[in-house]
């Protein structure tokens, strides 16, 4: 039975791609027939089973024998109760509810009010296998107390929230068409919840096309209720949610009747709580359910199917149009299912669009409104930051204000107390951000006239009546954080039909200068049910990698939340400084998943969500058109951090699902060689590359033989840098330490047994012990009591583990790995002996954020030679960046032609780039080292060398900035003299010049220009180089 489209004119649509569902004004009007979704058997023992109900009614002798004919004869023909509980449920069970049943009826009675008529019955199968609740329920109404309050909390949480193909779940619930009593006007409301059966092995599938077919992935009773028509509706739901990320939503209008049947799809794991939540949203507008259906399939999809039918004498917006409503706030309670601000049944002021902007204010307000304020800054001002001292109680002293100031519970109150200003403030949202009606034949959506019967107010008369309605300062700071809120959002997701989380672009001018003096250029702000994450760029085009930030423990979680931002932009403003000589400037993104939400899943909504601000939607009711008053086409790159290294390749080609047709090959770096092109780091050495140029640079400059240098390296073999260092240098290694353990030996452990380990990439725990010396040692992480040659006694291997780099003593120190901040200005007197001599006389930062910037400083003045992480290692973002480049410069056929493996084999093209990369690697840190080694001499240390990295990475920032706003690109032949020695040769050769510049977005050809041209003038001249210098320098760009 196919839906038979309603007379009047259909708005024109561009064609769907992929099949893609029609828009929601087209979702309306599609119509079935007056017939139940369900076939409900009959029940053949019917009869039968009620005679045996009766009898054992009336053996158990609570009712008076005269009454069980009545009572039992009411609960079988009167209420209403579907055939499928008289099937499902034994006789002893339906006698129990019959007497529960009565038994509630006296106790009414007692209380000479019908009202008062409450039933709670219910049977849990203590093996799994499914469940029924039977309770009174008033329709259209949720239930603040009562066994209705809860039971549908309890079946998402029992059954529905966390399925696997192996547990499955399918729910059918039913409103009684009886009353329950003749003085009694309830209705009850019956669930029953039955473990999937499917069929194993499943049955063969009857299309040819590759297309799942629902029957091979249903459950066995499914097949046997379902109408034909309600396979087909489903078939075609099945197919979109495997197709797409969000939720997939369809309306039916049903002949004859205001019913208006919702059945929504989505992937399992999507959203939880979502069954539950969708009641009070339909309650919202006085709708009520006659039937409710939860289907899960073996493949991973869930449907869920809502028969709906107004109030009688509703005051609500008639169903007609509140079911388009409807369906656009599912798609927000899809993201935000458990959303406080709408869940709270004693103030239902707010619908689901003012509460999901009030739950989007009070993650704003969390980070935004501890800000440190005037005595701070006193503060500041009045400590000297270069002293490590000072520079440490300033920190201990803003963590404080931070925690101490507002808590989540005290936002949320302000927010709960002031509902009305919060409605005016989401009204001031809406009225910038709710996308204008695209054809003027359509009627206004509900949320839209909504919006229209309250007078919106400017901001200064907003501002105004908030500063007169509320005297606390406290509650004002709140609510103006709501405000600048408003004003700083440049696009946002809010109102797109489907998606899985919240994400906004804001302009970051907000952002006190005097904790973030650097301000960015754009960040993001994404808001999950089970997480929350920024994104943040220093520069238009800009990389960095995706660092999910997870938690131990509640108050670990507390922590996390707290510091977000300010971890995120202290490692994109770290990123900036290591990008330096490359087109893409710093960037970062962060992901805080709730404690026990699967992290994998919050990545994959954060991608998602940021999507949907770069890709303009082209698809009616999925994706459409949003408010864009940033107005300018965005690329954002993101590399792998902490947590998400295995999570690149299903990014890329997410944005490639998504319609990223010509940048989804580099909107990721770190994706896998072999099946995405992918230019590895640790095979192929590129960190360790940048960091060995400073290491040869130190030997060449002080005249050092490679093979005399004594060193100690954290991070073993079997990490990335730990295993390239060891295979590239020949020097004497007396102690390599790492998650495993320590191994040490002062003559020098042996050599071939460390390259061994390295090849092999396994821990130092595997180091055979018969290579040692006398003097040499093992200690393992799990030893306890072990006694070293010297006699000492080791109590806990992992103690002595983390501190071993304080114990030894060498000429070189290469930290490869360890935690961030592991020596800070409280333990740095640890490298430095009795005699105030350092342990170390070298030290190239590998590692990331190993030293504090306070402990470095405090290394050099004890004349430690010391080059900090930002110059050293940069080798990896080296690579990160020319793997963009060659993502953006190849079409999609050349990319799969060129870089990707055929066989698990590389392309000439591959291995020919891949060698350019390393040479371009290798140049730079050669340059920088170079640059710093000359300004620290000329300056005759009067300043250190990780203030001259600092100073030369602000300075090659800002020249980078200038260029990109100056005219020298627009010089034809400069721009192509600087192209062509900043492109890669083997890239030029295989696609031509003219060909990568017609390709390359102007974007980043500016800054690929500009950052070529910073790093050479600066890295020629030095930091110190006069206008003189660059015309000379400038007037040979052509040649």
């Amino acid at each position: 039975m196919s839906p038979s489209p309603q007379p009047g004119p259909v708005p024109a649509h561009p064609p769907r791609p992929n099949g893609a569902s029609r828009t929601i004004s087209e979702a309306s009007l599609q119509r079935v027939q007056n017939l139940p979704g369900y076939t409900t058997p009959v029940f053949k023992g019917k009869e039968e089973q009620r005679a045996k109900v009766q009898a054992e009614v009336a053996a158990k002798g609570f009712i008076a024998r005269e009454l069980v004919a009545n009572e039992v004869n009411w609960f079988y023909s009167h209420l209403g109760i579907d055939d499928t509980y008289f099937q499902n449920e034994s006789v002893s069970v339906i006698s129990d509810h019959i007497i529960a049943l009565f038994g509630a009826k006296v106790l009414a009675y007692t209380k000479h009010d019908p009202n008062k008529l409450v039933i709670d019955l219910e049977k849990i199968d203590e093996k799994g296998n499914g469940a029924t609740f039977i309770h009174t329920s008033r329709p259209g109404l949720t239930s603040k107390e009562g066994p209705g309050a809860t039971c549908e909390s309890r079946i998402d949480a029992l059954y529905l929230d966390n399925p696997t193909p192996e547990k499955c779940y399918r729910l059918e619930t039913y409103r009684s068409t009886g009353s329950i009593s003749a003085t009694a006007s309830q209705q009850l409301r019956c669930y029953f919840v039955t473990k999937c059966n499917f069929p194993s092995p499943p049955p063969p599938s009857t299309r040819t096309d590759g297309k799942t077919d629902i029957r091979t992935v249903s459950d066995r009773s499914f097949l046997e209720k379902a109408t034909e028509h309600t396979l087909q509706v489903y078939q075609e739901i099945v197919w979109q949610v495997e197709s797409r990320s969000g939720p997939v939503m369809e309306v039916f209008e049903v002949e004859g009747s205001r019913e208006r049947r919702l059945v929504i799809g989505y992937k399992m794991g999507g959203t939880s709580r979502f069954f539950s939540a969708l009641s009070n949203l339909y309650h919202y507008y006085q709708l009520y359910s006659a039937r409710k259906y939860v289907e899960q399939f073996s493949n991973g999809v869930t449907i869920i199917s809502l028969y709906l039918n107004p109030m009688p004498n509703s005051s609500a917006p008639p169903i007609e149009n509140s079911i388009i409503q409807v369906m656009k706030e599912a798609s927000l309670l899809y993201c935000l299912p458990d959303n406080p601000f709408f869940l709270d049944v004693s103030d239902a002021n707010h619908a689901v669009q003012e509460a999901t902007y009030a739950y989007c204010g009070w993650v704003f307000a969390q980070h935004f409104c501890n800000r440190l304020g005037p005595a701070y800054l006193q503060l500041k001002n009045t400590l000297d930051e270069s002293n490590p001292a000072h520079a440490e109680v300033l920190n201990n002293i803003k963590r404080r204000f931070r925690e101490e100031t507002f808590t989540r519970e005290s936002i949320a109150q302000v927010i709960h107390a002031h509902s009305e200003l919060v409605r005016l403030l989401y009204v001031n949202f809406a009225m910038i951000h709710y996308p204008a009606a695209t054809d003027a034949s359509l009627m206004p959506t509900l949320s839209y006239q909504r919006l229209q019967t309250t007078q919106p107010l400017s901001d200064a008369e907003l501002y105004d009546k908030i500063r007169r309605s509320v005297p606390s300062k406290q509650d004002l700071q709140v609510l103006e954080s709501f405000l600048i809120f408003n004003k700083h959002v440049l696009k946002t997701n809010f109102y797109q039909p489907t998606k899985v989380a919240l994400s906004f672009r804001l302009a970051p001018d907000f952002l006190p200068e005097i904790e973030y003096p650097k301000k960015p250029f754009g960040m993001f702000f994404v808001i999950g049910n089970e997480f929350r994450g920024f994104h943040i760029r220093f520069r238009d085009v800009a990389r960095g990698g995706i660092r999910i930030v997870m938690s131990r423990n509640k108050e670990n979680y507390s922590i996390n939340q707290r510091m977000l931002f300010d971890e995120n932009y202290g490692l994109a403003a770290t990123q900036s400084l290591k990008n330096k000589d490359i087109p893409e400037g710093g960037a970062k993104g962060t992901i805080l998943p709730s404690l026990g939400a699967n992290p994998r899943r919050c990545f994959e909504k954060y991608v998602d969500a940021i999507l949907d601000l770069l890709i303009p939607g082209q698809s009616p009711g999925i994706k459409e058109r949003l408010v864009d008053l940033y107005d300018k086409p965005e690329l954002l790159f993101f590399g792998p951090d902490e947590g998400t290294a295995d999570m690149m390749d299903w990014a890329a080609m997410h944005a490639r699902d998504r319609g990223a047709d010509t940048w989804w090959k580099s909107f990721t770096t770190g994706k896998s060689a072999q099946r995405l092109g992918g230019v590895p780091h640790d095979t192929y050495g590129m960190t360790s590359l940048s960091i060995r140029q400073y290491v040869l640079g130190i030997y060449k400059q002080l005249g050092l033989r490679e093979k005399d240098v004594t060193k100690v390296q954290t991070g073993g073999p079997d990490g990335d840098l730990g295993s390239n260092e060891i295979l590239l240098s020949s020097d004497k290694t007396v102690a390599v330490i790492d998650g495993s353990g320590v191994i040490s030996d002062p003559h020098g452990l042996n050599r071939e047994e460390l390259v061994r380990l390295a090849k092999l990439r396994v821990p130092v725990s595997n180091f055979d012990r018969s290579k040692l010396s006398k003097d040499g040692y093992l200690v393992k992480v799990e030893d306890q009591d072990v006694k070293l040659p010297s006699g000492e006694i080791v109590l806990d291997g992992t103690d002595f583990r983390n501190g071993a780099h304080f114990r030894f003593k060498a000429d070189l120190f290469v930290p490869c790995g360890g935690r961030p901040e592991a020596v800070n200005i409280s333990n740095v007197a640890g490298l430095v002996d009795a005699e105030g001599k350092p342990h170390y006389k070298y030290i190239v930062e590998g590692a990331n954020l190993f030293f504090t910037q306070q402990a470095r400083i405090s290394l050099e003045k004890r004349k430690v030679v010391l080059f900090k992480d930002s110059s050293a290692n940069k080798g990896g973002v080296t690579s990160s960046s020319l793997e963009v480049l060659a993502g953006l410069a190849l079409s999609t056929e050349e990319y799969l032609d060129l870089m990707i493996f055929k066989d698990g084999k590389p392309s000439d093209f591959y291995k020919s780039y891949v060698k350019d990369i390393q040479s371009k690697i290798t140049e730079n840190a050669a340059a920088e080292f170079q640059c710093i080694w000359r300004e620290h001499a000329r300056l005759q240390g009067a300043k250190s060398r990780t203030r001259i990295s600092d100073e030369l990475s602000s300075t090659l920032n800002d020249l980078q900035a200038e260029l990109e706003a100056s005219d020298l690109f627009d010089d034809p032949p400069s721009r192509k003299g600087v192209m062509q020695k900043a492109i890669p040769k083997t890239l030029v050769d295989q696609v031509g010049l003219d060909t990568l510049l017609d390709r390359l977005p102007e974007s980043y050809q500016r800054a690929l220009f500009s950052s070529w041209v910073a790093s050479h003038f600066i890295y020629k001249y030095g930091v110190n180089g006069s206008n003189v210098d660059f015309f000379h320098f400038a007037r040979d760009l052509a040649h």
